[in-house]
């Protein structure tokens, strides 16, 4: 395999400790390599000069010519004023400007069309046609198609989830020979982080990601490369292969360490002799007690773990909350209907369904803070919540990490024993000068770390989380993870992380559309097994005659009229596509501008039409083409 990228003793600092000291790698044609490392340990910046958007401090680096890179940043776009379209576009430089420019213009010609919006067009259309541009056209309307993104809606209006599919359909439009994702499954729901690992395994393009997904990791992954303390480490095999022999390195890290602290130990009560020892002093094992004593202070121990506990307060009443024929709806739009539950203390609940389904909606009502349309709600006793909040507003920007946990006071009590600040937050991994920090300050990690100890200074007997897994490094992720575990209370928990649903959760509430909310035994995987695409087929009954017997019919195929459908549909595409062909034909000639403007706006609509109803034909044969492979994997 070709080398995509070389990294030839590269050095980064922004302190006294490097973030990579003289770092070493290769990524081939076709590798799929997972970043892992600490929150801050630098793992975004060398993403950054692998891209070239950040120079080295020293080493060099090596591109392989003509090498396309699109890199997904960890944040979502801010203060984008433009359509999806146009955004999704700028990844394809020259001619997505064209391109975005052309689509505006069509768009606006539909209702108003001057000779000037005429004369640029032509321009437009002649470039790309000399540049051959109108291919990554097609390129754009399958990448938003996929994900199912409204190319003419304005990015500032979307939420943080479709804004993270954008920027990643952004990233994904060049067909780049080397991808960069930093966490690309935040803010997506698990429907599109399955779309996403299907295209990346597939693609054939050279990867390199960062994520905490360990589903998503175990599943793409060919090789792990380890950032820590400055250091690059590459690990072959998956992940779990990966946490043994990393075990293995520490233990004998420890060990060499241990050993060296003990001869600098001897050496230096050597040194420390009286007289008669001067006198005898062996000059090169002095300056060998040097050298040692230099390495010891060079030396980067590793970052101590996250270690934190609940703040439990004491026990609610048996019911939690119980929920009876609740149904609630944002205008014709059913949220949900008819859900009845009961939720008993020590439950946990996972909650699972697409971004924007309504999971935030049914927290507000099981807790009461919103009064559902029909039905009825009933609190448990003694309720002690706690609310982790995923867009993260319970943190004051301006105020400092101590400011945002405690004010005004040096001490917190948990679990009823007081404790000074700075050693909580130290728990926390704050060092005190971090916890000095104003919060606008800190990473997506960092911020995630501070709701937690903000949160956990709460006795809480119900605990509601809202994705609390976000930019977590993958250890103080476990660590959560074993804490909840082992909570007592009752946990209300949203999350796309299936690893973390199916190691927490005891039950889930999954939406299943049309305001369709079903209760599941278990994590993730049981829902998969349990849920209705993945039952035995279900049969229909058929009474022939008032005695005769009843016969089951398998619905194992596509209805017929399905069928009929797909059958259909290639000719229909084919039809559309020789129409579009043909209104492009007819755009391109220099006679098309020489016309009436009602006559050429007449065209352009026909021609957006065409395209339109294109696009809905190849989705529709996509859906099908699916459920039949689907039905008959079984």
């Amino acid at each position: 395999m070709s080398n995509l990228i070389t990294l030839d003793s590269v050095s980064l600092a922004y302190g006294l400790d490097p973030l990579l000291d003289a770092v070493k790698l290769q990524i081939s044609r076709g590798e799929r390599v997972c970043l892992i490392g600490r929150n801050g340990a630098g793992k975004s910046s060398l993403l950054k000069i692998i891209e070239g958007t950040v120079l080295p401090d020293s080493g060099q680096v090596w591109r392989a010519p003509h090498l396309r890179i699109a890199r997904l940043a960890q944040d979502l776009p801010q203060h984008i004023t433009s359509t999806v379209y146009e955004f999704v576009a700028e990844g394809l430089s020259e001619n997505g400007a064209l391109l975005a420019t052309y689509h505006a213009l069509t768009l606006r010609m539909a209702t108003t069309c001057t000779d000037k919006d005429l004369l640029e067009l032509e321009k437009i259309q002649k470039k790309l046609d000399v540049t051959n541009g109108w291919q990554f056209e097609q390129n754009i309307k399958t990448i938003l198609t996929r994900l199912d993104l409204d190319a003419d809606q304005k990015v500032a209006e979307l939420s943080g989830g479709w804004q993270r599919r954008a920027a990643l359909a952004k990233a994904l439009v060049s067909l780049p020979d080397l991808l960069l994702l930093d966490e690309p499954t935040n803010h997506l729901d698990i429907t599109a982080i399955q779309w996403l690992e299907d295209q990346l395994l597939f693609c054939g393009t050279g990867l390199l990601f960062i994520t905490h997904d360990r589903s998503l990791l175990r599943r793409l992954a060919t090789r792990i490369l380890e950032l820590d303390r400055g250091r690059l480490t590459s690990w072959p095999g998956d992940y779990d292969n990966f946490l043994v022999h990393k075990d293995e390195m520490l233990h004998a890290e420890e060990k060499q360490h241990a050993d060296f602290d003990k001869k600098l130990a001897e050496e230096e009560v050597w040194i420390r002799k009286g007289i008669q020892a001067r006198r005898t002093r062996n000059e090169g094992r002095v300056r060998a007690l040097e050298a040692m004593r230099k390495e010891h202070a060079k030396r980067r121990l590793v970052t101590g773990k996250a270690s934190f506990n609940l703040n439990e307060a004491e026990k609610s009443g048996r019911l939690i909350i119980e929920a009876k024929n609740m149904s609630h709806s944002f205008g014709d739009q059913p949220i949900i209907k008819n859900f009845s539950t009961r939720i008993m203390r020590g439950d946990k609940i996972g909650l699972i369904g697409p971004n924007g389904v309504g999971k935030s909606t049914l927290l507000n009502i099981l807790l009461s803070t919103l009064t559902p349309q029909l039905g009825t709600v009933t609190q448990g006793t003694k309720q002690r919540i706690a609310y982790f909040d995923q867009l993260r507003q319970a943190l004051d920007p301006e105020k400092t990490v101590i400011d945002n946990v405690i004010e005004g006071s040096e001490f917190i009590e948990i679990a009823g024993k007081k404790q000074h600040i700075m050693s909580y937050l130290q728990d926390f991994l704050f060092t005190p000068q971090r916890a000095r920090t104003p919060v606008k300050a800190l990473s997506g990690g960092e911020c995630n770390r501070l709701l937690l100890a903000r949160l956990f200074t709460q006795p809480a007997n119900l605990l509601v989380m809202d994705e609390p897994t976000n930019d977590l490094d993958m250890e103080t992720l476990d660590l959560l993870e074993e804490l909840l575990t082992n909570y007592q209370g009752t946990l209300l928990l949203v999350s796309h992380d299936r690893a973390f649903l199916d190691n927490v959760v005891t039950s889930t509430f999954v939406f299943e559309g049309n305001g369709k909310i079903e209760e599941y035994v278990g994590g993730y995987q049981d829902w998969l097994r349990q849920k209705p695409s993945a039952a035995p087929i279900t049969t229909k009954k058929i009474t022939t005659e008032k005695n005769s017997p009843t016969q089951t019919l398998s619905t194992n195929k596509l209805s017929y009229k399905e069928q009929k459908e797909l059958d259909g549909l290639p000719a229909k595409i084919e039809q559309y596509e020789t129409e579009k062909a043909k209104l492009h034909q007819l755009i391109a000639t220099p006679e098309f501008y020489q016309q009436d403007q009602t006559a050429i706006k007449k065209t352009l609509a026909a021609l957006k039409a065409t395209e339109s109803s294109l696009e809905q034909l190849y989705q529709r044969w996509h859906e099908l083409e699916n459920k039949f492979s689907e039905l008959n994997s079984k």
